[in-house]
């Protein structure tokens, strides 16, 4: 029998899920999590870097319709950024 890892990266204490160009941030357990979409990236040196990110905090559940799921959204440049506005937006809508 495998042994399989439930360990997840993370950041700041929560979990990171990436598939291919989107990252969720956030347990899918909690009321909210981030979607994190990587638009483009762009070349330096042998490193490719994340250039132009949406970011949207969403809610989660399965009573949520799907035109009240987007609570928040935002357009920034560069992974840092990102992350920065994901992270105060989850905390504050988790502490609410």
């Amino acid at each position: 029998m495998d042994n399989i890892s439930t360990d997840f990266f993370s950041y700041k204490g929560k979990p990171l899920v990436k598939k291919g160009n989107i990252i969720y941030y956030g347990s899918m357990k909690d009321e909210y999590v981030v979607m994190i979409q990587i638009q483009d990236t762009k070349k330096e040196g042998q490193l490719t870097l994340s250039n132009n990110i949406v970011v949207q905090l969403m809610r989660t559940g399965k009573d949520v319709k799907p035109q009240d799921m987007v609570v928040k959204k935002s357009e920034k440049v560069g992974m840092f950024s990102a992350m920065e506005i994901a992270d105060i937006w989850l905390e504050r809508a988790l502490s609410e």
